[in-house]
Protein backbone atom coordinates (compact mmCIF):
# COMPACT_ATOMS: atom_id res chain seq x y z
CA UNK A 1 0.00 0.00 0.00
CA UNK A 2 1.27 3.61 -1.08
CA UNK A 3 2.02 5.91 1.65
CA UNK A 4 1.63 9.85 1.09
CA UNK A 5 2.84 12.23 3.27
CA UNK A 6 1.87 15.78 4.20
CA UNK A 7 4.34 18.22 5.54
CA UNK A 8 3.79 21.50 6.95
CA UNK A 9 6.08 24.37 7.33
CA UNK A 10 6.22 28.17 6.93
CA UNK A 11 4.85 29.24 3.55
CA UNK A 12 4.00 33.05 1.54
CA UNK A 13 3.94 34.58 5.08
CA UNK A 14 2.41 32.26 7.23
CA UNK A 15 1.98 28.20 7.51
CA UNK A 16 0.72 25.11 4.94
CA UNK A 17 0.99 22.00 4.05
CA UNK A 18 1.96 20.52 0.93
CA UNK A 19 1.72 17.25 -0.55
CA UNK A 20 5.01 16.77 -3.01
CA UNK A 21 5.39 20.08 -4.46
CA UNK A 22 1.71 21.18 -4.21
CA UNK A 23 0.82 23.24 -1.14
CA UNK A 24 -2.50 24.09 0.58
CA UNK A 25 -3.43 27.76 1.21
CA UNK A 26 -1.27 29.92 3.50
CA UNK A 27 -2.93 29.74 7.32
CA UNK A 28 -2.42 32.57 9.95
CA UNK A 29 -1.03 30.30 11.92
CA UNK A 30 1.10 26.56 12.48
CA UNK A 31 -1.81 25.32 14.87
CA UNK A 32 -3.80 25.54 11.88
CA UNK A 33 -2.15 24.54 9.21
CA UNK A 34 -1.16 21.46 11.35
CA UNK A 35 -4.79 20.79 11.99
CA UNK A 36 -5.69 20.93 8.33
CA UNK A 37 -2.74 18.91 7.44
CA UNK A 38 -4.35 16.44 9.45
CA UNK A 39 -7.69 16.80 8.21
CA UNK A 40 -6.28 16.50 4.64
CA UNK A 41 -4.62 13.25 5.72
CA UNK A 42 -7.82 11.71 7.50
CA UNK A 43 -10.23 12.27 4.27
CA UNK A 44 -7.88 10.29 2.28
CA UNK A 45 -8.84 7.19 3.95
CA UNK A 46 -12.72 7.51 2.62
CA UNK A 47 -12.98 4.96 0.44
CA UNK A 48 -15.05 5.47 -2.76
CA UNK A 49 -16.67 3.27 -5.21
CA UNK A 50 -15.49 0.71 -7.63
CA UNK A 51 -15.09 2.05 -11.08
CA UNK A 52 -13.60 1.45 -14.38
CA UNK A 53 -11.45 4.20 -15.93
CA UNK A 54 -10.37 4.29 -19.19
CA UNK A 55 -8.00 6.34 -20.53
CA UNK A 56 -5.99 7.34 -23.88
CA UNK A 57 -1.95 6.35 -24.53
CA UNK A 58 0.25 8.29 -26.08
CA UNK A 59 0.00 5.96 -28.88
CA UNK A 60 -3.33 6.40 -28.98
CA UNK A 61 -4.47 3.02 -28.22
CA UNK A 62 -6.85 3.07 -25.03
CA UNK A 63 -6.27 1.05 -21.44
CA UNK A 64 -9.05 0.17 -19.41
CA UNK A 65 -7.96 -0.24 -15.92
CA UNK A 66 -10.27 -1.00 -12.64
CA UNK A 67 -9.72 1.36 -9.53
CA UNK A 68 -10.76 -0.49 -6.09
CA UNK A 69 -12.72 2.22 -4.46
CA UNK A 70 -11.51 0.82 -1.08
CA UNK A 71 -7.72 1.17 -2.08
CA UNK A 72 -6.90 4.07 0.31
CA UNK A 73 -3.05 5.31 0.95
CA UNK A 74 -1.38 5.39 4.15
CA UNK A 75 -1.08 8.67 5.00
CA UNK A 76 1.74 10.40 7.74
CA UNK A 77 1.68 14.11 8.21
CA UNK A 78 5.15 15.60 9.03
CA UNK A 79 6.01 19.14 11.31
CA UNK A 80 9.01 20.58 8.74
CA UNK A 81 9.52 22.35 12.32
CA UNK A 82 10.69 19.37 13.82
CA UNK A 83 8.18 17.62 15.34
CA UNK A 84 6.49 14.44 13.93
CA UNK A 85 2.86 13.89 14.01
Amino acid sequence: MATITYHVAEHDGGYAYRLNDVWSETFPDHDTALAEAKSAAQRQHIGGNDAEISYQLADGRWQIEHADGGDRPDTDVIDDNGDFR
